[in-house]
């Protein structure tokens, strides 16, 4: 009985297997292999949301090499090894990414949020601020995260009242100096 059933099942599964080339639009034409015409941004993209993000991280190197290094494929690198633990790696794709498009609100907060993991509150609070002043205070998250890095920022002690020591010193061509006095 198991045999006849393996033997049905075959059968099945072979009359849903189509002998003809198709093109992607199902007209018969040129086949597509199964690597052609895939985005590795947006396979990326998915394998971050299933928790996958070592294979995204592929993808999304697969996606530069394919395409070209884009803003969006550096931010989401930088998010990836950012969800790996590898905070070098992700500050640097991060910044990377800014540098391509100074504007791009994802790479800025997820900037601020390896800033967090490395506790340097003021530079998160900065990056969360810019986050949240080019995407108007429409985002929950960025919001959120700039409440949690002033708040940190304030219990770390690094406030005005203990900025006393130190005087900025204008160098001219909008370069300042920051000197500690004694």
């Amino acid at each position: 009985m198991t045999r006849l059933f393996c033997l049905a099942l075959l059968l099945a599964v072979a009359g849903c297997q189509s002998s003809g080339e198709f093109s992607p639009d199902g007209l018969p034409g040129r086949a597509v292999s199964a690597a052609e015409d895939v985005d590795g941004l947006l396979v990326g993209h998915r394998l971050m949301d299933a928790g996958e993000y070592e294979l995204a991280l592929r993808a999304y190197y697969r996606s530069i090499a394919e395409q070209g290094p884009t803003v969006d494929a550096l931010s989401a690198i930088g998010s990836a090894n950012l969800r790996l633990g590898r905070l070098g790696q992700a500050e640097q794709m991060l910044r990377r990414a800014i540098e391509f498009d100074p504007e791009f609100i994802p790479a800025i907060n997820n900037l601020g949020v390896v800033m967090v993991e490395n506790r340097d509150w003021g530079q998160a609070a900065h990056l969360f601020r810019t986050a949240f002043a080019l995407d108007s205070g429409r985002s929950e998250e960025i919001r959120e995260n700039l409440r949690l890095a002033l708040a940190n920022l304030e219990i770390s002690g690094y406030t005005d009242e203990n900025n006393d020591n130190f005087a900025l010193v204008r160098r001219g061509d909008g370069r300042f100096l920051l000197l500690a006095s004694h």
